[in-house]
């Protein structure tokens, strides 16, 4: 299958590659493992949905508070985003919804575009946070930044999220000091670096651990990203193959089993020098997972090879 057959399918219609299964001889319906998460209160994995056992509702708090919004809260944003994208690749629904402070309107922009620098998907609703407010009192999941302080959630699983900050901030200090502004990702993005090798860097690390955005680590992914959008690139100009068996069932046990995202990094990681798998199915399992990832891993397929960095 050539170049222009194999982007169509993974441009138009990626989604069929859930619904009809993309590995030879793995069910869909075989995949469909059971999502659980750590909650907070208890130290216990515990299975999501709790009830509605087709949709997962997760409800993200941002705190209430004179400091603004940080680095953090975007955090705990891009975890609702991966965990509502990790649902529907185990075959549920999911809707996101989001409580903020009351923010002024030039805030509320730049978090917009804040957000969708990372690539993550719009919340369903968004509301300003009440303490009687009912638009997240059925979620499944509840996710908190980091220093939140502890609330009683009724009917869902808690999770919070861990602290994340650029490598110059002072000892002590939380990111919600860097308020939000519209050049808030500058601190943690410079000129040069693409807002997705931000997300990148983040979802490398397990959502509950914190994350310090050195320049060193950022270029170490802005290169990663690179390479992998130009290999995804050259294996989408190869006859299409079925994902590995193994590779599949191992990513999605690793997001079943507490999000486990950094584990499927690693497996990308490792399917890209694999000499016994062939590159069409290299292009399908980096197409596929970054259903997940949100990386756009695609972006370089259809385009001019670029120069080597």
């Amino acid at each position: 299958m050539g170049l222009g057959e194999g982007t169509r399918r993974y441009l138009a219609d990626v989604g069929r590659l859930v619904r009809s299964s993309p590995v030879s001889g793995v069910s869909t319906a075989s995949l469909r493992i059971m999502l659980r998460i750590v909650d907070t209160r208890t130290g216990h994995l515990v299975e999501i949905p709790s009830v509605r056992r087709h949709l997962l509702s997760i409800c993200v708090h941002l705190p209430v508070g004179e400091a603004g919004i940080g680095m953090t809260d975007l955090r705990a944003l891009l975890v609702g985003d991966v965990l509502a994208r990790t649902a529907e690749l185990h075959g549920l629904q999911s809707r996101m919804f989001l409580t903020t402070p009351d923010l002024p309107h030039e805030q509320v922009q730049a978090f917009d575009r804040a957000m969708s620098a990372l690539g993550i998907h719009p919340p369903a609703g968004v509301g300003v946070h009440h303490p009687n407010g009912t638009l997240c009192a059925a979620a499944d999941v509840h996710v908190y930044p980091y220093g939140t302080a502890a609330q009683d959630v009724v009917g869902g699983v808690r999770i919070d999220v861990g602290q994340v900050g650029p490598a110059s901030r002072e000892r002590g200090v939380s990111d919600r000091a860097h308020v939000l502004v519209p050049g808030l990702l500058d601190a943690f993005a410079p000129a040069g670096i693409d807002p997705l090798a931000v997300r990148m860097h983040v979802l490398g690390h397990a959502y509950r651990t914190p994350v310090t955005a050195t320049s060193a680590a950022l270029e170490e992914a802005r290169r990663t990203l690179g390479d992998w959008r130009q290999l995804v690139a050259e294996w989408a100009e190869q006859p299409s193959r079925p994902i590995p068996a193994d590779v599949l069932r191992h990513a999605h046990a690793a997001l079943a089993d507490d999000l486990g995202v950094p584990a499927v990094l690693d497996a990308l990681a490792t399917v890209a020098t694999r000499a016994d798998v062939p590159a069409g199915a290299k292009f399908e399992t980096f197409a596929f997972l970054d259903r997940v990832l949100g990386l756009d891993l695609a972006r370089e397929v259809g385009h001019q090879h670029r120069a080597a960095t």
